[in-house]
């Protein structure tokens, strides 16, 4: 059987414990044994993160120290799989470019806050997003800092409604990399829990985790 750990926490905007909690249950359907944990302090039992297969990180902005930040990577670097979507991951520890290194991206903004966008799937054939069409959002579309080695999955394209500048701007939404031994899957979407109601978003995070897991 499977093992997973979702630590939750941080700034309560972005729901981190009620989204935790909606993908322990599809983890669970999955049949992965699947901890919740509260607190950062998770990430220095060091030699029980490497016998992990699956870590979500669901905490949104805040700081994490650097012990705690090590024993994360580290258990990546190993071979143990990390996926996760926008705020509890790509908003996280903002200070540690280091987590947002092996994250592949950074959230910078969001013009127009809650508004209707499209996310538009690019790659038909990766497990993640095979079989998925293109589908709309209502939530904020997030404008990010992004490393070019990414396998970018998913985009959405900007216009010049609320920034004039990023017009015509394709910006990835879901991606995949390595860290190591350790692969990293990645969703924008999830603003808050509710934004996982759209069947689309949902199931990218769920087969996220299951690609990325050990």
């Amino acid at each position: 059987m499977k093992s997973a750990l979702i630590v939750w926490g941080g700034w309560e905007g972005h729901e981190p414990e009620q989204s935790a909690n909606v993908f322990a249950a599809c983890l669970r359907k999955e049949g992965f044994t699947v901890e919740l944990s509260d607190t950062l302090d998770s990430y220095l039992a060091t030699d029980k993160l490497h016998l992990l297969d699956l870590i979500v990180p669901a905490w949104t902005m805040g700081t994490i120290t650097p012990e705690q930040e090590q024993g994360l990577l580290d258990a990546i670097a190993s071979g143990v799989g990390v996926a996760g979507w926008h705020g509890c991951m790509g908003d996280s520890f903002r200070n540690n470019t280091n987590y947002q290194f092996m994250v592949g991206g950074q959230w910078v903004a969001h013009p127009g806050n809650i508004i209707d966008y499209k996310v538009n799937i690019t790659n038909h054939d990766h497990p993640i997003t095979a079989g998925l069409s293109d589908f709309m959002m209502h939530s904020e579309q997030y404008y990010m800092h992004v490393d070019p080695s990414n396998q970018v999955l998913a985009t959405t394209t900007f216009s010049d409604e609320h920034t004039a500048w990023v017009e015509g701007c394709v910006m990835p939404v879901v991606w995949t990399r390595m860290w190591g031994k350790g692969r990293v899957s990645y969703c924008s979407l999830g603003h808050v829990a509710a934004d996982f109601d759209v069947p689309e978003a949902r199931e990218m995070v769920r087969r996220g985790m299951l690609w990325a897991s050990r």
